[in-house]
């Protein structure tokens, strides 16, 4: 019997260690964010198809495709940004010293917060060469993976949401589609 259970235990450890971790979905977004930041690189989009598919809850997925019905350029894509949200900004330079923690946790939401500095490619002298930006994930399960739900920066000294600036995207463009030209 207690080979059993003893081989049992064995067959078990792989599942363990294989179970997904809130900070999968996150890193995958920050491995873009790294790649779009990096000049020989173009990092793709945060928002493909594929990545909403497998790293975005339904929630999220909801809010960002009402909101690329409003694209920030004309320029044929979908993309309701007219800037990289992880950067916070149009520009940047190459993310350095990238670190994970857990945050604080409500019930089924898990927060990661992810700090970087986002300005070494400036001269050492210019102001913000030295500071760290921090992006907050918010993660959920849904059908049994992590997801990422929302998406927070510092503005104006208050945490923003990015759920809350789709929907602001798809009532700005609501009404302006209401609005006689």
């Amino acid at each position: 019997m207690r080979k059993i259970a003893a081989a049992a235990l064995l067959l078990a450890i792989p599942a363990i260690a294989a179970a997904a971790s809130p900070e999968d979905p996150v890193r995958r977004m920050m491995d873009v964010a790294t790649a779009r930041l990096d000049e020989q690189s173009s990092g793709g989009d945060y928002f493909d198809t594929p990545r909403l598919g497998r790293d975005y809850s339904g929630r999220f997925v909801e809010a960002y495709t009402a909101a690329s019905k409003y694209p920030a350029y004309d320029d044929g894509s979908s993309n309701p940004f007219g800037y990289d949200v992880i950067a916070n900004g149009q520009d940047g330079c190459p993310l350095e010293d990238v670190t994970y923690r857990e945050g604080q946790s409500d019930g089924a939401k898990k927060t990661v917060v992810v700090r970087f500095k986002l300005w070494q490619c400036i001269p050492k002298d210019e102001q913000g060469y030295d500071s760290i930006s921090e992006v907050r994930f918010d993660v959920v399960t849904e059908n049994g993976q992590p997801v990422i739900d929302d998406i927070h920066r510092m503005r104006d000294g208050k945490w923003d949401s990015l759920v809350a600036e789709m929907a602001e995207i798809v009532k700005f463009g609501e009404q302006n589609a209401s609005t006689p030209q």
